[in-house]
């Protein structure tokens, strides 16, 4: 499970990920160059903390890539935030956790 294949599934607005027959997403909705992160959904026969983490690190790795800037409005991914310092510096002026 190092490296996660996710998919950015434009069309349905989420990030996914497949692992053994089950579908982890992270829903998002983009404005202008920001990307709220909305909603986290991981099925209970995948759903891990280890896990979790890492699907959250590699979705905010990809979003980073993009040059856009992260409004995590989904507790969890809120709370991976602010347990993560280097990730602040993703989200937009003024917006504080």
């Amino acid at each position: 499970m190092d490296n996660l294949a996710i998919t950015n599934n434009e069309f349905l607005r989420q990030f996914e990920v497949k692992i053994n027959n089950c579908l982890a997403r992270i829903e998002y909705a983009e404005q202008e160059r920001k990307i709220f992160l909305t909603k986290l959904c991981i099925p209970d026969e995948i759903n891990n903390k280890k896990f979790e983490e890492q699907f959250i690190r590699t979705v905010l790795e990809s979003i980073s890539e993009r040059n856009l800037r992260v409004v995590p409005t989904s507790p969890k991914i809120a709370g991976f935030v602010r347990r993560h310092k280097s990730y602040k510096a993703l989200l937009p002026v003024g917006i504080k956790l």
